[in-house]
């Protein structure tokens, strides 16, 4: 995504009525293209194949191949879109599980027409709009399958492969700090701290800072 085009949008969701609320809500946005609509996670790959959406709001539960799966193979692809989970539940272990996998955050069905044309700015411009506050909460009150055990030990292999500086930064972006807060914290330039959050994300081989978060969440358990 440029400055001078917008923002290439893919919504999926089996259900028709909310892809035309979706659609009604997005489409009078000047800077927001809705560029396809799907049914099926069997039908995204070759619509983001097509169309090279730069965000896709993506439904969980659907009756073929689920959103989850369909975030998975998208996410392991060459330049992926980013990917935002749509879900009617707040606490979901689906919905940890879509962020372990890369997407860059979760929002509710109900959120508010404002509120959720800014977080697809937000995804947009690289910003996750999960916090990892939340991230932890979600991770405190849900179990998605077992193997915390195994998690911990990978995690903190991971985390090892960081200079001590970059997991100072790590901890404090697991802790939800901004890049400002963590500048202040840790006596950075904010550019230097992104540099730091890139360096992260290369070496630990992670998609955004939500992954960041959920790692040093499994770290410390």
């Amino acid at each position: 995504m440029t400055a001078d085009r917008p923002i290439r949008l893919l919504i999926v969701d089996d259900d028709a009525m909310v892809r035309a609320g979706l659609s009604m809500i997005l489409g009078g946005v000047a800077d927001i293209e809705i560029v396809a609509q799907a049914g099926d996670g069997s039908e995204v790959p070759p619509l983001v194949g097509e169309h090279r959406p730069d965000v896709v709001l993506m439904d969980i539960r659907m009756p073929g191949i689920d959103g989850l799966t369909a975030t998975e193979t998208l996410r392991r692809a060459p330049e992926p879109p980013e990917v935002v989970v749509l879900t009617t539940f707040h606490a979901d272990a689906q919905v940890l599980r879509a962020l372990r996998a890369g997407a860059a955050g979760f929002l509710l069905k109900d959120i508010a027409p404002g509120d959720l044309v800014q977080a697809i700015r937000k995804v947009a411009a690289g910003e996750p709009i999960l916090s990892p506050a939340v991230t932890r909460q979600l991770i405190t009150h849900v179990s998605d399958g077992g193997g915390a055990g195994e998690r911990g030990e990978r995690a903190r292999r991971l985390l090892g492969r960081l200079s001590e500086r970059e997991r100072e930064v790590a901890t404090a972006v697991g802790q939800g700090k901004s890049n400002a807060d963590i500048g202040r914290e840790l006596y950075m330039s904010v550019p230097t701290v992104k540099a730091h959050v890139s360096r992260i994300l290369t070496k630990l081989g992670l998609n955004n800072r939500v992954q960041v978060a959920l790692l040093v969440y499994d770290a410390a358990s």
